[in-house]
């Protein structure tokens, strides 16, 4: 959980070497997902962020400090949440449900991705120590940011979901007035206490695992295993 600021403190320099080759990946993973938020929204027909130049990979449209910060030291991090303006959704709960998972998607797909590259360098020219561990890196930053986003604390994705399938209810409403009251403080404790960890490591190896069974399945019918 706090393997970034015990490195940090134990071997300070392979902790800078490490944020060499990580931020540009924490860079890429959170445009890439900040950037699926907006291009959902606009082919429902919300223009809001594409017209505030949200729609881009461009990393500095979507950093936010302190969810860049954690993200580098934790593993768990949040960008800039994607404006949406309802209004111009046709089917409003319906499409704020999808806008709101397309960011994790799109980080799964990530994580697929770079792991099918990865089997395929090792099965053809093979992996030194750099490129495996930057496409390891690269791959369990998608998973963890699909997994943490999920959580239905705000402000990441996973409150927007709960908040439409479950906003109708007398007691959704106060649930939901609670959690944008205190969202940020709860995050934070279960960041720092290690339960965040906790929760998620069990989520994120069974997508290891799913992930790792197609691709063996693949390559086994393909004779390479």
């Amino acid at each position: 959980m706090f393997s970034g600021i015990s490195s940090l403190f134990s071997n300070p320099m392979g902790f800078l070497t490490e944020l060499l080759y990580r931020i540009p990946l924490v860079l890429v993973a959170l445009s890439f997902h900040e950037w699926a938020h907006a291009y959902a929204a606009y082919r429902l027909g919300d223009p809001t962020a594409r017209n505030l130049g949200r729609m881009t990979i461009n990393p500095f449209a979507h950093i936010d400090p302190m969810g860049f910060l954690t993200l580098l030291l934790f593993r768990f991090g949040w960008a800039k949440p994607v404006p949406i303006s309802t209004r111009y959704l046709k089917n409003p709960r319906k499409d704020e449900l999808i806008v709101s998972l397309a960011g994790v998607t799109t980080n799964l797909l990530l994580a697929f991705v770079s792991m099918g590259i990865f089997y395929a360098f090792v099965f053809t020219t093979g992996v030194n120590e750099m490129g495996w561990q930057i496409f390891t890196t690269f791959f369990f930053l998608n998973v963890s940011l699909c997994v943490f986003n999920l959580l239905p604390i705000p402000p990441l994705d996973g409150y927007h979901v709960a908040q439409c399938l479950f906003l109708r209810s007398s007691n959704g409403y106060r649930f939901f007035s609670f959690l944008d009251q205190y969202g940020y403080i709860i995050l934070l404790v279960l960041l720092f206490s290690g339960v965040l960890s906790t929760i998620m490591s069990p989520m994120v190896d069974g997508i290891v695992y799913a992930m790792q069974s197609v691709y063996n399945a693949i390559f086994s019918l393909l004779g390479l295993l």
